[in-house]
């Protein structure tokens, strides 16, 4: 006892924190217990002097605020509650007893009858007006705690418990007080009999709509606005009761608010109807339906008009719903809904008007709120439509009437359940009454000009409305969108768009009508062989129909049929002719656009996953390389289409899209097929199709000797390699030596930028999938590569820069996954910013290293490790800002800013932002070197910089250098300064950009010189140019202080 007494005046004399923790850690030992404590604290509780009895309190609060609820019985719980609240009578202790009486309140042993005590204590001594908002909120955490674990007390305290939770919370204006006010005026709306206190905690409630609070910057306590409209938006749609007194307000407030009131008033409307109930919103029903009309019908924004659509929804189901049932007539229908959907349609007999949209979505609002009114705004919408349309007084107005009934078509489809277990059958549709009458005159619509593209998009949506059309209607459609699709000339274009897009809807649900009657049209419409040269009509008309075919056959059968198609199509433009052709060109140029087409789809195809696309591997893959190895072969004797590099480039294209979806067991079979041909000249597996294929000619594309049509189809060959899966195993003896004998053969035997790059992707995509069993190649033969073809000066300049290319792109094999060889083949490239040869191209590898390319992405199955841009920036950028700052020759340092501008260009801006205030001097050095691409990947970094959010940030380094950047930009923007339409382009929209993101008074020295100069840019030769210094000359011209 007496060591309770010690740390008890010890406390009381320093308030320190370790005799509060001693003397809990007693209790929780079973040395003391609070009897003990409160015997200690006697003469303190009860002193005269205020500060020793407020002392005391508040030692006692301390230690039963940590006190384990265990070391408590009922007895001590009972006494303390009398205890605290007593000294709620005392101003002088009132702060620790609430304190105190926080603690017990959620004590397990805090009994029901202790809560009715504590409660008419509080309602008895606490002047709230009198405590500040962290007093206050304890006041609130009692209550809160009071009402949830006490609950049925409080409810038999009746309207002594109302009227004293009344009056402690009215006048609350914190907002963390405030949100604890509003969760338990809540509760008891819901919770209890407030039939005597509606008024009163309507009152209390209703002042504080609508909320206006921002919280302050940084805000410690998270509080934002949502939180607490959320909140008091709760307590207005707590009980049926407040409906009669809301309602009035909640119209005024609409009436008379900002938009952002109007949507927290429509908001509240949404959320409060339902409670309210039926009766209360049919007797308020026409004042909030004239309320309503004036948001949708003269909106103030877009939002807001939405807002009031969905609030009219609300109101119109809450007055139906409890009397609706699925099979009661629409006739039956009386009141709002009638009046309002009659007021709607008296509007859209003058279609053409502005206020026929807001009233068809009005009626359209309304197929979204009870089956019964649905029925009804059907039954009166849908023939005033057809009617309007049929009339001939009203043919003008055709294409708009035609817009209104696509809305109402729309809104029909998606009032119908969304269960996809429940298939509707063609009579359970809204539509299905009309259905016949609106087919008609939307295919009446598809005849006119001015109403097609209405009338198609008026189809689509009966398309997508599920059970509504039988296959024979969707038959017919197809049927008229196929004529119309035959139409040509300028109209044919606008329509063209939308009447595939029709197409491409039904072809989902219904391909074989697209696939029996559009396709033969448009394969049709496809020639045998190319136009001449001279032919323009001929050659938009087979674009025009490829464009088609491509937008149509993304759907597995449909495909298929496009790639036998364009598959024969293809032998037919690319087989030698009975005379050989003087012109290839426009074969060549058809057969690309072929191959074009089986390209687009393919990816879209990819892109959405579908699993059809693999089966091509045996389809399509197979007669691409029959064609192209046969023209490669008899090319020697005649002139082939099949042998131009761009078909190659194309047709690769469409192998790596198929190869890439393979599982890895069906590549490694066909990695044995594509490594027999080419390195065996087995072809017969690999080359099957139409082309019979010479057997006394050797398809050895690797050969010295080989012609540059077989070594061009090495392309063919990488396209297969960069799609396959890490694991699938290559069918040679030894990886290390065919790497070496690939980059031997880049050096010595490839002759153009095709072959080179295809043998350089297969190198690039085998190190990054293959590393680990590449020891040997990655060390000794890398090491002697770079000696014989890079570091060795007496090699021409040319075949050192393609090696360099070669090596950046090892390098970036093996970065992408995070092999330590990277930054040591990195480094090596730093070696060369002293020879002035070849100094620039090692710069620029610097950035292609990190660079984004379409080879070694995670859809080719490359190892990829997250964020390796960004920690190779974070590596290398320090060493290029130092070298370009003190590197001892000029060249050198030229050599810095190049890798500078190509690595930041490269990477993600996140990446070297924080820099920005170091790089700006450097990247400005950068605009005055010669390159136009250097000066160009400049000005875009500074243009994404300057368009990026942390303005502050930028406008400050810009202001910095803004004469410097001025004088700069107009330089290359004048074109007897730069020829590139590229530079030329960016400097002018940097220019445009700076008067956003700088002061006026920092730019006002520049701005007569800036509208001089942009006056002599308004006479460039490139249109485009003219464009941007139009833009920028307006914005320089309206700014000012």
């Amino acid at each position: 006892m007496e060591k309770v007494e010690r740390l008890v005046r010890t406390w009381i004399a320093s308030e320190r924190e370790e005799e509060v923790q001693t003397i809990i850690s007693e209790i929780a030992a079973g040395n003391v217990t609070l009897l003990q404590i409160v015997k200690a604290l006697g003469e303190y509780l009860t002193a005269d002097e205020d500060d020793l009895r407020t002392k005391g309190v508040e030692f006692l609060s301390l230690v039963l605020g940590r006190c384990p609820p265990e070391k408590l019985n009922r007895h001590s719980v009972r006494v303390l509650v009398t205890f605290y609240c007593g000294k709620l009578e005392d101003t002088e202790t009132i702060i620790p007893a609430l304190k105190g009486l926080l603690s017990l309140t959620s004590m397990p042993l805090f009994a029901s009858n202790d809560a009715v005590e504590v409660m008419k204590a509080l309602v008895k001594h606490v002047k709230m007006k009198a405590l500040i908002q962290s007093q206050r909120f304890m006041v609130f955490t009692i209550l809160d705690t009071l009402v949830a674990r006490h609950r049925d007390a409080m409810k038999g305290m009746g309207n002594e418990f109302l009227s004293g939770y009344i009056s402690l919370a009215e006048g609350e204006k914190d907002p963390r007080n405030l949100l604890l006010a509003f969760s338990i005026a809540r509760v008891i709306l819901i919770e209890f009999d407030t039939a005597s206190h509606v008024e009163d905690f309507f009152n209390i409630t209703f002042c504080y709509f609508p909320i206006t609070f921002r919280p302050p910057p940084d805000d410690p306590y998270g509080i934002i606005t949502d939180d607490l409209k959320t909140a008091l938006r709760g307590c207005l749609n707590a009980t049926p009761a407040f409906g009669p007194l809301a309602i009035p307000l909640l119209l005024e407030k609409l009436m008379a608010g900002t938009p952002v009131t109007k949507r927290d008033t429509l908001q509240a409307f949404d959320l409060g109807l339902p409670v309210y109930g039926p009766a209360v919103a049919r007797n308020f029903a026409r004042k909030m339906w004239n309320s309503l009309k004036l948001e949708i019908f003269q909106p103030t924004d877009t939002e807001t008009e939405q807002a009031a659509l969905k609030t009219t929804q609300i109101l119109v189901q809450t007055i139906y719903a409890a009397d609706d049932t699925e099979d009661k007539s629409g006739e039956d229908i009386e009141g709002l809904a009638k009046e309002a959907c009659e007021e709607c349609i008296q509007i859209l007999r003058e279609p053409e008007k502005s206020q026929a949209q807001p009233a068809i979505k009005v009626i359209c609002a309304f197929m979204s709120t009870t089956p019964s009114v649905a029925r009804f705004t059907l039954s009166r919408a849908a023939p005033h439509l057809v009617r309007l349309f049929l009339n001939p007084d009203e043919v003008a107005n055709r294409a708009p009437v035609l817009r209104l009934l696509s809305d109402l078509i729309k809104a029909a489809r998606d009032s119908m359940s969304r269960d996809p277990e429940v298939l509707p059958t063609e009579g359970d549709t809204p539509l299905s009454p009309f259905k016949d009458e609106i087919i008609g005159v939307l295919t009446v619509g598809l005849k006119t000009a001015s109403s097609s593209q209405p009338a198609l998009g008026g189809l689509k949506e009966m398309v997508l409305t599920p059970g509504l059309l039988t296959d024979e209607e969707l038959g017919f459609v197809v049927h008229n969108v196929n004529e119309l699709l035959q139409k040509e000339g300028e109209e044919g274009d606008e329509i063209s768009e939308p009447a595939l897009d029709l197409l491409s809807t039904i072809s989902l649900s219904a391909p074989w009508h697209v696939s029996q009657t559009t396709l033969p049209l448009l394969f049709g419409s496809l020639p045998d062989k190319a136009p001449p040269r001279d032919a323009e009509a001929e050659r938009i008309k087979y674009w025009r129909t490829l464009a088609s075919l491509e937008q149509l056959c993304k759907q597995p059968d449909l495909f298929e049929t496009l790639v036998v198609r364009l598959s024969t199509k293809l032998d037919l433009v690319c087989v030698p002719p009975a005379e050989p052709e003087q012109d290839t060109e426009p074969s060549a140029a058809y057969a690309h656009s072929l191959l074009r087409t089986l390209v687009d789809v393919l990816a879209a195809k990819v892109d959405l996953a579908h699993t059809d696309v693999v089966k091509y591997i045996d389809r399509l893959v197979p007669r691409l390389y029959n064609l192209f190895i046969y023209s490669a072969l008899v090319s020697n004797s005649e002139s082939m289409v099949a042998t131009d590099p761009r078909l190659v480039s194309v047709a690769a294209r469409v192998i790596t899209l198929v190869v890439q979806t393979l599982p890895s067991q069906r590549q490694e079979a066909f990695t044995a097929v594509l490594f027999a041909g080419y390195l065996h000249g087995d072809i017969k597996r690999l080359a099957e199709g139409q082309q019979k294929i010479p057997s006394d000619r050797l398809f050895d594309p690797f050969n010295a000797g080989a012609s540059p049509a077989q070594k061009n189809l090495l392309a063919l060959f990488s396209s297969a390699i960069v799609a396959l899966h890490k694991e699938v195993q290559l069918p040679i003896p030894d990886e290390c030596a065919f790497l070496d004998t690939l980059l031997q053969w880049i050096g010595e035997h490839a002759n153009n930028a095709l072959q080179k790059d295809a043998i350089t992707h297969s190198v690039a995509s085998i190190i990054n999938k293959r590393a680990e069993g590449l020891s040997t190649f990655l060390s000794e033969k890398l090491d002697a590569f770079w000696a014989a073809q890079i570091a060795e000066s007496s090699n021409s300049a040319e075949r050192r820069r393609q090696a360099i290319l070669v090596w950046s792109w090892m390098t970036k094999a093996l970065l992408m996954r995070g092999h330590p060889s990277a930054m040591r083949n990195t480094d090596r490239l730093f070696e060369l910013f002293g020879d002035t040869e070849i100094h620039w191209d090692a710069a620029k590898a610097i950035g292609k290293i990190v660079g984004a390319d379409k080879v070694l992405t995670r859809r080719n199955h490359a190892v990829v490790k997250i964020l390796f841009a960004q920690r190779f920036c974070t590596s290398v950028l320090p060493r290029i800002v130092a070298g370009a700052k003190s590197a001892e020759q000029p060249s050198q340092q030229t050599a810095y800013l190049v890798a500078l501008t190509s690595l930041i260009k490269a990477v993600p801006k996140s990446t070297y932002s924080h820099e920005m205030p170091t790089l700006m001097p450097l990247l400005l050095r950068g605009l005055d070197l010669p390159d136009a691409e250097i000066r160009s990947n400049v000005i875009d970094t500074l243009l994404a910089a300057a368009q990026s959010g942390a303005k502050e940030t930028e406008s400050s380094i810009v202001s910095e250098h803004a004469a410097s950047l001025v004088s700069t930009m107009l330089r290359n923007s004048m074109v007897h300064e730069t020829a590139s339409v590229r530079v030329r382009i960016a400097a002018l929209r940097y220019l445009a950009i700076l008067p956003n993101i700088v002061r006026y008074d920092v730019l006002h020295p520049q701005k007569a010189l800036v509208l001089r100069e942009l006056a002599k840019v308004l006479d460039d030769p490139k249109r485009a140019v003219r464009k941007e210094a139009v833009e920028a000359r307006t914005n320089w011209f309206k700014f000012s202080g």
